[in-house]
């Protein structure tokens, strides 16, 4: 014999079918299933609501090597740009800024013609997914299909296999090139290098790595590199705003991607006195027990393989993101430049020296932890720059204390006293001018 009951989970009823001599629900597991799909559609619907920004709450690729079809579930329609790159051979899928609701690990296995995907906010307002094709690709077509019954609404990208040339013609007309001259503008002037800088405070520009849709490396325990340097960022511009000593300023606030060149160009436009760029990476090459701290300075040549390995890495967040290298402005040649070059790496190294000793007090450091490699994020031509590597993600060790306060702390309080010790001489002679 069975009965009607109602059972009360949190304070959402929900109902089922018992049998009334042995009490056992026959509907449980059903419901559960039930429950957790509500839960999860409800997550998303309220995303949406809350955030005013289209939903994506499922991705599936499907097909062979022939054809292969992407798809993505979302709560309603949106148009997609779709363009190109080669070298390596890239699908570019951009849209309006939208609420990825995806389950974790999504995009890291593809199929077919997908070798794998990523996603994430590229620019304000502006979200982007990267698919790593296995080769070159023409897009068949593309269609949206409206939402019906309970299935979502979803949009459909169809990919067939192509030749080099008719991927090549495809990149170029479906992405707009801007002009080189216009690109090399900001970074070409070199009144700049030997103008007086009349402002008291020293300025000093924190920058994040990564953001939006680079994450960056991915620690043993899941922590992102790109969370990981923002909170930093923030907590030493807190620090170094309580000096009342300098004007900081930071290339992005917020889970957004900003690529290499633009980085540089922020620290450039501003006539930074200091470029520090923040990173946490992972150890490749199986160097699993690689753990402390770092500060990398430019060099044309890597002091070691590890600074190498790292600055490759690093160098490769704008293919990552999908950015058209070919757009990014051609090395400027010209003596001013090549004597601003010279002193700036002679400030970046001092600083180096300078930070190394503060941090030896407060962190654990990697062996010889001043090390240098070609990363594209320093080659600002008249701001000394460096970048930290607070530690190793693939360490266990280093991620617990990458997640910190008290550690964190503790390099922040490190960080500032040596942009104290670096910048002292010149703060000293900006007092005694007045009296002289």
């Amino acid at each position: 014999m069975t009965g009607y009951i109602e059972l009360k989970i949190g304070a959402i009823p929900q109902v089922g079918w018992f049998n009334r001599a042995t009490g056992a629900s026959f509907r449980l597991s059903a419901l559960i299933i039930l429950l957790c799909s509500l839960v999860f559609f409800g997550q998303a619907e309220i995303a949406g609501a809350e955030t005013g920004k289209p939903v994506v709450s499922g991705a599936r690729v499907a097909g062979d090597d022939s054809r292969t079809r992407f798809g993505l579930d979302m709560d309603r329609q949106v148009t997609p740009a779709i363009s190109g790159l080669a070298n390596p051979y890239r699908l570019i899928i951009d849209m309006p800024e939208v609420s990825f609701n995806l389950p974790e690990r999504s995009g890291e296995a593809g199929r077919g013609l997908v070798a794998d995907w990523r996603y994430g906010l590229f620019a304000v307002g502006k979200s982007r997914i990267v698919m790593d094709l296995t080769g070159p690709v023409l897009v068949d077509k593309t269609f949206f299909l409206p939402a019906v019954d309970d299935q979502p609404a979803r949009l459909v990208i169809d990919l067939v296999r192509s030749t080099p040339d008719e991927f090549a013609g495809f990149v170029t007309a479906s992405r707009t090139v801007r002009p080189r001259a216009e690109k090399q503008k900001a970074a070409s002037k070199s009144d700049k290098l030997t103008a007086p800088k009349s402002r008291l405070k020293p300025l000093i520009v924190l920058d994040p790595g990564h953001g939006g849709i680079d994450n960056g490396a991915t620690g043993v325990a899941g922590t992102l590199e790109k969370a990981i340097v923002l909170d930093f960022a923030m907590l030493l511009k807190e620090r170094l705003d309580e000096t009342g000593l300098y004007d900081v300023r930071l290339t992005r606030e917020d889970d957004t991607f900003i690529p290499l060149g633009r980085r540089v160009e922020i620290g450039h436009e501003l006539a930074a006195d200091l470029f520090i760029s923040i990173h946490a990476d992972s150890v490749r090459r199986g160097q699993k027990y690689a753990r402390g701290s770092t500060v990398y300075t430019l060099s044309d040549k890597a002091s070691d393989q590890l600074a190498e390995d790292l600055a490759e890495s690093e160098n490769m967040s704008d293919v990552i993101a999908g950015v058209d290298l070919e757009v990014e402005a051609l090395e400027v040649t010209d003596i001013l430049l090549d004597l601003a070059r010279r002193e700036t790496r002679s400030f970046s190294a001092y600083f180096a020296k300078t930070l190394v000793n503060e941090l030896k007090s407060s962190v654990r450091l990697i062996n010889n932890p001043h090390r240098s490699a070609g990363f594209r994020v320093l080659k600002a031509p008249d701001v000394p720059s460096v970048l930290i590597e607070l530690g190793y993600l693939s360490n266990k060790h280093d991620e617990k204390l990458l997640v910190s306060d008290e550690w964190r702390g503790r390099m922040a309080g490190a960080v500032t006293e040596a942009v104290n010790s670096f910048f002292r001489p010149r703060l000293a002679r900006q007092q005694q001018a007045p009296s002289q």
